[in-house]
């Protein structure tokens, strides 16, 4: 898939979608009723899901992402923007970066990322809906900025405190400021979408934003977030929760173009990955996503994972340097940040086996337990870690993958010194031992026993 640029073209829309001004809230309670799990509901009509033409990611790991952690300094900030302008490559797969702007270091931290002058990924910043907060965006002279619209009634409602007409409005003032202000672009974060009353809010205020675009000039974006991880990738399921669905009636009722539309997801119901590729599948071409999926509650779209997925729907990793996924995790480890050792692509275990039955297949040949040449692809070689499962095939494979780095051959997994190594390994777990055996242990067995080697 080619990289988009084609520019921005008006869209001519007509108010067919008059607004449901409701005076009590629609929280859908057979949907959500709070005191049970969420209903999967599916029924009505069967959408035919059209991929983006173009797909990339976008990032928010300086705003979502430090919601759910100890905020970045400086210097963190920029090493992590560097790694991810890295990830990215030069076509932009990483297209855009949002930052807050509220407090001097936020600022701070923009401006610094600023003068970087990548043209990969474009800074952006992030506000809530109001003048005061544009203000700022103002200040800093910045092109493009993502709002906060919140669309569901439960926002509206419990807590605005506001009817949809008075909350749509102040949206609306703020994105007419930013049409004045010469601004090339705002994104509108319809927060809680998968929670909102779809033709009575969501759409109406689309039309409002859609005409506004076309006779002001303004690239307006959506951005679709799934702030409670509520979406669905079934096109069969009913609105507002099927992905597919919320999609395709956007751009069936006004021809929004897939490059102005992103989603943004969380993993409350461990969907965030599988919601962000089936946005891409749906006509989306924009999937937000953090650095090892951190942020609220359970977190965003991993970046590394719609990275591997960008290459692998795509046929091409396109630029991108995938190693920059391995020297992250490393830098987030240096920085104190932890991360659970059976993580995909990052954890310290991710492509290191115990079974001793797996060992003795990745000895013949690693492609059996690889998930592909991790090595080559990530700089991280496969491994295995030795506990009492993993046999004596094991200790031979952990064996000759130090005998390679010495440059010599590698032995049957029948040597005799392989063999008193895995005693040594039994009689620990004999003796009561629950952990695995360190790298630093092995390496004091492999050093008593290969006396040649040393």
């Amino acid at each position: 898939m080619a990289l988009c640029n084609a520019p921005w073209q008006k869209i001519e829309t007509k108010t067919r979608h008059p607004l449901v001004d409701v005076e009590e809230p629609n929280l859908m309670r057979d949907i959500f009723p709070y005191s049970e799990v969420p209903k999967t509901v599916f029924g009505g009509e069967m959408v035919q899901a059209v991929p983006a033409p173009e797909i990339w990611i976008t990032d928010t790991t300086f705003r979502d992402g430090q919601q759910a952690r100890t905020p970045y300094t400086t210097e963190q900030a920029l090493k992590l923007f560097d790694l991810i302008h890295k990830l990215s490559g030069p076509n932009g797969i990483i297209r855009q970066s949002e930052f807050f702007i509220y407090s001097e270091r936020d600022r701070e931290i923009l401006e610094e990322v600023r003068r970087r002058n990548y043209k990969y990924p474009e800074v952006t910043s992030w506000i809530r809906a109001n003048p005061a907060d544009f203000e700022l965006v103002k200040k800093i002279g910045i092109k493009e900025t993502g709002m906060l619209t919140s669309i569901s009634d439960y926002h509206i409602f419990l807590k605005f405190k506001k009817t949809r007409r008075q909350v749509l409005d102040a949206f609306m003032q703020v994105v007419h400021a930013a049409a004045d202000a010469g601004l090339e672009a705002i994104r509108c974060h319809y927060e809680d979408v998968t929670r909102a009353d779809f033709w009575g809010c969501v759409v109406p205020f689309t039309e409002e934003l859609m005409n506004f675009s076309a006779r002001s000039g303004l690239r307006i974006k959506i951005r679709l977030c799934d702030t409670m991880g509520y979406g669905l990738p079934y096109p069969t399921a009913a609105l507002p929760r099927s992905i597919p669905k919320l999609v395709y009636y956007l751009q069936r009722e006004f021809g929004i173009p897939s490059q102005n539309l992103e989603w943004h997801g969380h993993n409350d119901f461990h969907k965030v990955h599988i919601n962000s590729v089936t946005a891409w599948l749906s006509g989306v071409s924009a999937a937000n996503a953090t650095i090892l999926g951190f942020g609220e509650r359970t977190g965003n779209s991993p970046i590394e994972a719609l990275a591997v997925e960008y290459a692998s729907l795509t046929g091409s990793a396109n630029g991108m340097d995938l190693t920059a996924i391995t020297d992250i995790a490393d830098y987030l480890r240096e920085i104190g940040t932890p991360i659970a050792k059976n993580y995909p692509f990052a954890g310290d275990n991710f492509n290191v086996t115990m079974a001793g039955i797996h060992a003795d297949g990745v000895i013949k040949n690693e492609e059996i337990y690889n998930i592909f040449d991790t090595d080559k692809i990530l700089k991280r070689p496969l491994g295995v870690n030795i506990t009492d499962r993993s046999g004596i095939a094991g200790v031979g494979f952990w064996v000759n993958q130090y005998l390679e780095k010495k440059g010599k051959p590698a032995v049957d997994k029948r040597d005799p010194r392989v063999a008193k190594m895995f005693e040594w390994v039994e009689e620990q777990y004999n003796q009561g031992r629950v952990t695995s055996i360190s790298t630093d242990e092995m390496l004091a067995q492999f050093k008593l026993h290969f006396k040649d080697v040393n």
